[in-house]
């Protein structure tokens, strides 16, 4: 008897198993159409809206892997959601929007600057060549690392440090993404941003809202920044040494 109900456990989960991922597609694809409602709604990019390669990153990046849990509902939803370590996956429109502004192209190097969950890292990875992400809270880097291995985004990199500093070795970097709030950017990441390069950011206090900002490189020594629209952001976390 044992026997024969053992194989009828196994049937069982791998119904439940393939009902969730089902469930997780269809979420999945809502999101990306809100990311689209958003996007027009707010005349944040123009006619254009997100441009489609983003939006296909979003529809393939399996969102529900990188959050505690796993929960497709809580995933997908219109919003941040805690992922431990006083930290958070930013809301899906928000890693859309700076993902589309980085302007991010096949043969690109991209440097995040907060590596959070793995998500922002995991979307850019579908974009570029190279990922070089930077997380200072060891856990959350090591967890990313995990999932990002075990996906097979074998184009990034994780590397715990202060991100303020960039990474230098992994550079220049063709776009820069920082997933966290602070009133100035950093001088390294200009410094190792490529001329014609964009580095995406949130710049303000914490206390407010923050302005999602754009930094163009037109030269050696000389940007051009352009504010988007108001976001809020955790706080840069830097190093003690």
């Amino acid at each position: 008897m044992m026997k024969k109900l053992l194989p009828l456990a196994l049937i069982a989960v791998a119904c439940e198993a393939m009902a969730q991922d089902a469930q997780c597609v269809r979420e999945r694809a809502a999101m990306v159409e809100n990311i689209q409602a958003y996007a027009s709604d707010l005349s944040l990019l123009g006619p254009q809206g997100i441009s489609e390669s983003v939006l296909e990153a979003m529809r393939q990046t399996e969102r529900h892997r990188f959050i505690p849990g796993r929960s497709c509902s809580v995933a997908y939803m219109d919003g941040p959601v805690p992922i431990g370590q006083g930290q958070t996956i930013s809301q899906p429109f928000v890693v859309a929007l700076m993902t589309d502004l980085a302007a991010v192209k096949p043969n690109h190097t991209v440097l995040e600057v907060g590596t959070g969950s793995g998500y922002q890292a995991a979307i850019l990875a579908r974009l570029a060549r190279k990922v070089c992400t930077v997380e200072i809270i060891s856990p959350l880097a090591e967890a990313a690392a995990k999932v990002l291995r075990d996906l097979r985004y074998d184009n990034v990199s994780v590397k715990v440090g202060d991100g303020y500093r960039g990474w230098l070795e992994c550079g220049p970097f063709d776009a820069i993404v920082v997933t966290a709030a602070l009133e100035h950017v950093p001088p390294p990441l200009i410094e190792q941003l490529k001329v014609g390069g964009r580095l995406v950011m949130p710049l303000g206090s914490i206390e407010v809202p923050q302005q999602l900002t754009v930094v163009e490189k037109i030269a050696p020594g000389e940007t051009r920044m352009r504010s988007i629209t108001l976001v809020r952001f955790v706080p840069f976390t830097r190093s003690h040494d």
